[in-house]
């Protein structure tokens, strides 16, 4: 344990919090007895201050400044940190191989998908690519994608059109969920064989309801790819009930596990129909080089196991057990109740300002927002605001995608209400200069 971590665990206001709940401990002890602080066993109240208050004790998180950036990154709470320091040691003490496997069925559980259905990557690019690159697609064929995508949500769909003359268009998203389908069922021609959506978009937040459109796409014989990024960790996701055919999420960010750990999820039914380009071990169904007649490859393992191949990092894998385990035992529908319950808090504090500057983005329809908010001020330019915003110790996140230019925040299990109603006094103030 580091000389930081032991301080931290040492310091005594810190440490009478903690005696407000009754805590179990997640295993172990550390090397000179301290017992480590656990997640309560009682179940949270979504607007107990106080219990969120204590949870954030989890994080190493600094506590002269606000962390309002987790769509972008999610720092890791401490039992993330020791599973994955503890495993790296193994590793290197013992030079054992292997220890990545049980992540996948983890995963699969998490988001109620079977554990052939997923596939372990690095980040949501990379499961982007592997279904952009996949799929059957011929000159003229079309993909509609959003008018709010990340750079790694388009350029591989660029990039492929680009190379393989194929068509990409997209569809703006409404204020609503109907007008969202309204403007996506308009934009739909017989050459449209892919949409490719974002759950939640990076720029303004908003949720894309994800079931309206695969069942419209299948009336039409359209595949649906969702951007995943943001849903792991913040929903309380069923990417069978979903029904979408591709699902690429990471743990690294609302998940809260080590960075450089993602998966992707094809749907059983779906996975012939992805065509490997990289491959490796546990990707094949046997192959041979040596012996006659000839050097082939008999096929591909009959799991979406084929897409991830070669060695993994056990120890960020064993992080992401931990992570899962971090969640499960506030159970996803407590979290995913308080970070939407701190963003509508957030919004509502905006809009209550009654301020002509103040520009809000994100839907207030309640099944449209999720735990991100955006917003624009008309009198000052979205990266001044974010400069200043630093220096008054506020960690956030601007938007240039798409021409969006906006101020973006991101609410999760570690900040509190006091926090955003410091937020919101602060923009009033740069509202009003």
């Amino acid at each position: 344990m580091s000389a930081n971590r032991r301080s931290f665990l040492k310091n005594a206001a810190q440490l009478s919090a903690l005696s407000l709940y009754p805590f179990s401990l997640l295993g172990e002890t550390d090397r000179q007895g301290i017992s480590l602080p656990a997640l309560p066993q009682t179940k949270a109240k979504i607007e107990d201050e106080n219990f969120w208050n204590v949870l954030r004790l989890q994080f190493p998180l600094s506590s002269n400044r606000v962390y309002f950036n987790n769509g972008t990154m999610g720092p890791s709470p401490y039992p993330v940190i020791d599973a994955v320091y503890q495993k790296m040691m193994q590793v290197d003490s013992t030079a054992e191989y292997g220890g990545w496997e049980e992540s996948r069925k983890a995963l699969a559980k998490f988001v109620h998908a079977g554990d052939d259905e997923i596939c372990l990557t690095h980040n949501v690019t990379e499961g982007i690519n592997i279904i952009c690159w996949g799929l059957s697609l011929k000159k003229g064929d079309e993909i509609l994608l959003t008018n709010h995508e990340h750079v790694g949500g388009a350029l591989p769909w660029l990039n492929r059109a680009k190379m393989q003359d194929l068509e990409v268009n997209f569809f703006e998203l409404g204020k609503t969920a109907s007008e969202t389908i309204a403007n996506l069922k308009s934009k739909i021609t017989k050459k449209t064989k892919v949409i490719a959506v974002p759950h939640i978009v990076c720029t303004i937040g908003q949720i894309q309801p994800i079931k309206e459109i695969v069942a419209l796409a299948k009336e039409q014989n359209i595949k649906v790819f969702v951007d995943g990024a943001h849903g792991t960790g913040m929903l309380n996701l069923d990417l069978h009930e979903l029904g979408c055919d591709f699902y690429a999420s990471c743990c690294h960010k609302w998940l809260c596990g080590p960075k450089g750990t993602a998966f992707l999820y094809i749907r059983k039914e779906a996975l012939e129909q992805v065509q490997p380009y990289f491959v490796g071990a546990g990707s094949d169904a046997g192959w041979n080089v040596v012996e006659p007649p000839k050097p082939y490859i008999k096929g591909y393992a009959t799991s979406a196991h084929r897409y991830d191949y070669g060695t993994q990092n056990a120890a960020l894998w064993t992080g992401v057990n931990a992570a899962i385990k971090f969640f499960e035992t506030l159970t996803m529908p407590v979290v995913e109740a308080r970070v939407k319950y701190l963003a509508s808090h957030l919004q509502l504090e905006l809009l209550n300002l009654k301020n002509s500057n103040i520009v809000m983005l994100t839907s207030t329809e309640e099944k449209s927002r999720g735990a991100v908010i955006a917003f624009k001020l008309q009198n000052m330019d979205y990266n001044t605001f974010q400069t200043e915003a630093g220096k008054a110790n506020f960690r956030i996140r601007v938007v240039p995608e798409n021409g969006v230019n906006a101020i973006r925040i991101s609410t999760h299990i570690y900040n509190s209400i006091e926090e955003i109603n410091s937020f919101v006094k602060f923009v009033d103030e740069m509202a009003k200069h």
